[in-house]
């Protein structure tokens, strides 16, 4: 069996970016045993003291690995290589 990715998506409402990054991140996920989390920063202080403009940010498995813009070819890469370990 498979390792389930965690990832999550960091953003707020009325975000143009946001928008395209979580279309992309769908796209993406399709393919692999991903365990989708969307945190509004808006609700809670603390992402959001630490993130405020600079979203959205994509974490795999607690890591930060997108800001401001998501690539899909980079994106389809960060979930092989948490699989191959």
């Amino acid at each position: 069996m498979r390792e389930t990715i965690s990832l999550e998506n960091l953003n707020k409402k009325d975000c143009f970016l946001c928008n395209i990054a979580k279309e992309v991140v769908l796209k993406v996920i399709q393919n692999f045993p991903v365990r989708l989390q969307t945190t509004d920063i808006e609700s809670d202080p603390q992402p959001f003291e630490k993130y405020k403009e600079k979203i959205p940010v994509i974490r795999i498995n607690g890591k930060d690995c997108f800001k401001f813009k998501v690539h899909k070819v980079t994106l389809k890469k960060k979930p092989e290589q948490a699989l191959a370990g």
